[in-house]
């Protein structure tokens, strides 16, 4: 008869290098140097402080059915990427929701729908940093004074599709305003974790 191997909770902890990645230990690093306009009240390092939520996106490849003798064979058809959405904490300043309102408005103005039309001058590009929770992957210790960085991931030629609603209501209480802004990306580059960040002095590489 067949068997399996038998499968305990200290193979299961041998396995699971670091004790996991924590979802809630990243940061967003967005890059609008090469805008070819201003975005008045957008700073680089409040970004990293006040965006709250992002993603890395699903990346899906197409199943193409070709038809033989009654059966299909599937083949591989074109790879697409989802689009990529991060979550704002809005503060008392909307700096950082004027600056993404901006970026749509050079897309298209609402009164006559000019806009920048050269690709190089509205797209960007932007890093999620998968973070870990010691100064190296798998630490032994809690010494040290920045988080390893586990993973990299960089958005190219990103643009806004959206600047999600704000609700107000009275009956919100005890809750601070946040939006959304999901974008166009055009692809991923998977950087590791030899990718240096920028603008954080807190992420290792």
């Amino acid at each position: 008869m067949a068997t399996r191997t038998n499968r305990t909770i200290s193979d299961f902890k041998t396995a699971m290098q670091g004790g996991g990645a924590r979802p809630n230990l990243f940061e967003v690093e967005m890059t609008l140097t090469g805008l070819g306009f201003d975005l008045p009240g957008f700073d680089a390092t409040e970004f990293q402080f006040m965006c709250k939520a992002a993603n890395i996106p699903a990346q899906t490849v197409a199943s193409i059915d070709v038809p033989f003798r009654g059966r299909i064979f599937k083949v591989a058809g074109d790879r697409t990427i989802d689009t990529w959405t991060v979550t704002i904490i809005n503060d008392e300043t909307f700096d950082l929701r004027g600056a993404f309102e901006t970026w749509t408005e050079q897309l298209a103005k609402l009164d006559n729908n000019l806009g920048a039309t050269d690709p190089n001058a509205y797209m960007a590009s932007a890093t999620v940093y998968q973070l870990g929770r010691g100064a190296d992957p798998s630490s032994k210790s809690n010494t040290g004074s920045a988080n390893a960085m586990l993973q990299a991931y960089k958005f190219v030629d990103i643009f806004p599709t959206e600047v999600s609603t704000i609700d107000l209501s009275y009956d919100s209480s005890d809750t601070i305003e946040e939006f959304t802004v999901t974008f166009a990306v055009q692809s991923i580059e998977r950087l590791g974790t030899s990718a240096v960040s920028g603008a954080s002095p807190g992420v290792s590489g």
